[in-house]
């Protein structure tokens, strides 16, 4: 008989008050194997490794670990069981250094006292051993993103974890620190760890992945080897629609008038670009982080200094206007990191809407003020544009999912009429099926004579949406292409190529 696998779920459902989470799933994860887990918001994935973690007990079903069933009724008992969790929200504290997070809770002792040094020493082993290049000393709170989750990956470790469980690891991280975090994911699985790795982004699979497991609605659609299935086999498996139903038609207007342009724009990390922005055209924006493709327009709207060029809307000249004026001026900007520049985190889904709706002259009362009751009904059609459901509307931003959250932010941008949409990371941490429908978001502003720019590291994304592609290197356009030019092929080659010939 062959050996039992490190983790085997068998018939596991959830129910919570008015929903079913999970129905009837089964899920095995063998010794140094990554198992993908894969699925839309609300498919049943945080669920299932919540019950793995402790954090929740199934409603039905079987746990075993080592072919040994296990009832897990805490997160403590979870980490006895050697499973370790690094959820997408941290659990670090900020005032200690690295390696007082890593052994909290497990302190070694010298007698009555805490052995500091012992901690210290420990850990910087365990970091070596790693190839982390972190200061062990160094307080959590001036550590990057990227830098956290490797303490938390090496608190899990230090407790012996022999299941590591990654959820959205790679959602803040640029393409360098991706690529630290996959070379110790396989070391890891070298070593025998099983992981457990959830994430949105598809093109990632193919370079860590063994299995992956789809999701639907609560319920298991299948358990495949990575190497045997395309991105558009798992779109489908995911959604329920093939891979041509999620990106839209998207229709040009020919001649399109240019609403924005720039002339040798220079900021930081940018060396000279020329772009015209045009109605009825979604100008997609590609580029490895630090190639200036994000740069550019934070430097136009005065979001980082601009040291050169020339910004025109419409032929009046807008260079240098205060962010405020450029946006009044028909701009409308959605940023990459929706937490900490897109959204008021404490504030309603309406109220943020709202925010947006302050200069709009036909929402005033009778005395001039603004109307709460007009405010109101305007925000809630714009939810309803959006589709984020009613009963979203009055919830904290922040307790809502990253699917909808991004559906407040474009919510965000209809709430007064725009010229030009500039969408940096549009759906960034969002699943498949809720990037349709802002797809079709795009194709309905691009279709109504907006001109829309899509900057974006997701490069199908970019691919399929784009009628104009440029491509950004080392802070200048290396390639302008449309129709049959725009392929993976040869957008990756220009990635690397320099300066085009001709701006």
């Amino acid at each position: 008989m062959g050996e039992a696998p490190l983790v085997e779920m068998t018939g596991v459902s959830k129910e919570f008050p008015g929903a079913k989470a999970l129905s009837d799933v089964d899920f095995r994860l063998e010794r140094g194997e990554v198992h993908v887990l894969f699925g839309e918001n609300g498919a049943g994935k945080s669920t299932l490794i919540s019950i793995l973690s402790g954090v929740y007990r199934p409603t039905a079903g079987t746990l075993r670990i080592d072919g040994e069933e296990i009832e897990l009724s805490s997160v403590q008992e979870a980490r006895a069981a050697g499973i370790g969790t690094v959820f997408q929200e941290f659990s670090l504290v900020p005032t200690l250094s690295v390696f007082e997070n890593v052994h909290l809770g497990k302190e070694p002792r010298r007698g009555l006292f805490v052995d500091r040094r012992a901690m210290e020493e420990s850990t910087k082993a365990l970091f070596d051993e790693l190839g982390f290049e972190i200061d062990v000393r160094t307080p959590i709170a001036r550590l990057s993103r990227a830098q956290q989750q490797m303490v938390e990956i090496a608190k899990a470790l230090q407790a012996k974890a022999r299941v590591l469980i990654l959820d959205e690891p790679t959602a803040s991280l640029t393409e360098k620190e991706t690529e630290k975090l996959f070379s110790f994911i396989r070391r890891a699985r070298d070593g025998g760890v099983g992981v457990i790795y959830i994430s949105h982004r598809i093109q990632e699979f193919a370079a860590i992945a063994d299995q992956i497991t789809v999701l639907r609605d609560g319920k298991l659609i299948g358990t495949v080897a990575a190497r045997e299935i395309s991105e558009a086999a798992l779109v489908e498996l995911m959604t329920g629609r093939t891979i041509d139903k999620v990106y839209p038609q998207i229709r040009r207007q020919n001649g399109g008038e240019a609403l924005l342009s720039l002339r040798g724009i220079r900021t930081a990390g940018v060396n000279g670009i020329d772009i015209d922005v045009r109605a009825g055209e979604v100008l997609g924006v590609a580029g490895l982080v630090g190639s200036g493709k994000s740069r550019v327009w934070r430097g136009i709207l005065g979001l980082q200094p601009l040291t050169a060029g020339k910004v025109t809307m419409r032929d009046r000249d807008v260079t240098g206007l205060a962010t405020r004026r450029l946006l009044r001026s028909g701009i409308f900007y959605l940023p990459p990191d929706r937490k900490s520049e897109g959204l008021v985190l404490t504030a309603s889904a309406r109220e943020n809407i709202q925010l947006n709706l302050l200069d709009r002259a036909d929402l005033t009362g009778l005395l001039g003020m603004h109307s709460p009751t007009r405010s109101r009904a305007e925000a809630d059609a714009i939810g309803t544009r959006v589709d984020l459901a009613p009963k979203a509307m009055p919830k904290t931003v922040a307790t809502l999912s990253g699917g909808n959250q991004q559906k407040v932010l474009f919510g965000k941008g209809f709430g007064e009429e725009r010229l030009v949409y500039i969408l940096d990371e549009p759906t960034v941490g969002v699943d498949m099926g809720t990037r349709s429908q802002l797809y079709l978001l795009i194709r309905d502003l691009t279709e109504a004579g907006k001109a829309v720019v899509v900057v974006s590291s997701d490069l199908p994304e970019v691919m399929h949406l784009s009628h104009r592609l440029v491509v950004f290197c080392g802070g200048r356009i290396s390639a302008e292409l449309e129709g049959t030019d725009i392929s993976e092929e040869t957008v990756l080659g220009h990635f690397f190529n320099g300066q085009r010939n001709s701006a």
